[in-house]
């Protein structure tokens, strides 16, 4: 059976708002944000899209936006899957910081580095607090967009996978880097290249895989 997967990166938060550096920090979207969500409910409804699960992490700005598309298509009856391994790749010690105040203190050069390399890891956390959400261990004190993709490929592989090779349509809702790291995946984007890749606040992309689960189509939705 032919199955369609879908994409969309949470609309704007505060963060985005601010030019800030987020990653694992819980911050809610602004009203563009949500007025961006509720427009992919009306692309994806215009498309006639029905999906079988969502998929998020265990971020507000993700979620919020992954209920609003569901309201604004009435399939908010869909079960909504939460995990960890689709929060956005982890800052490290950049987090909460301006990003043009990290370029300050740091430098243009490694900044960019930080943010577009699939390798570099920015500047550590010195330690990490307690959430409940979270196993004892599991949030990083940083991360490159590699670790971000070995942490989310055991869900993909595991969860979402096996809902498109049964023929179920499956939307993913959550990060840029998280969702940069499933595209280069899914693309078989090279290292070098994943830096020009960038992903929009509530763009949904649409992924069509044939009978064998083979990529065979994908589009920007509009």
């Amino acid at each position: 059976m032919v199955a369609q997967l879908v994409l969309v990166r949470h609309g704007e938060s505060t963060a985005n708002r601010d030019n800030e550096f987020t990653g694992w920090t819980d911050v809610p979207l602004t009203l563009r944000g949500r007025q961006q969500a509720k427009k992919v409910g009306d692309i994806l409804a215009n498309h006639q899209l029905l999906f079988d699960d969502v998929h998020t992490s265990y971020l507000q700005r993700a979620i919020t936006t992954a209920n609003i598309i569901l309201l604004e298509m009435n399939q908010s009856w869909v079960p909504v899957h939460k995990t960890w391994r689709l929060n956005e790749r982890h800052y490290g010690a950049l987090r909460g910081l301006n990003k043009d105040a990290a370029r300050l203190k740091y430098g243009v050069d490694a900044v960019a580095l930080w943010r577009r390399s699939y390798t570099a890891v920015p500047p550590l956390l010195g330690e990490t607090r307690s959430d409940r959400r979270y196993p004892n261990g599991i949030e990083p004190q940083g991360e490159s967009l590699k670790m971000a993709s070995e942490r989310l490929l055991p869900y993909w592989l595991t969860v979402i996978l096996p809902g498109l090779r049964a023929g179920r349509n499956q939307l993913v809702v959550a990060h840029g880097s998280t969702l940069r790291a499933l595209i280069k995946y899914l693309e078989e984007i090279a290292d070098a290249d994943i830096d020009g890749l960038e992903i929009g606040n509530g763009e949904p992309i649409c992924y069509t895989f044939n009978d064998q689960l083979q990529l065979s189509d994908r589009q920007y939705l509009r």
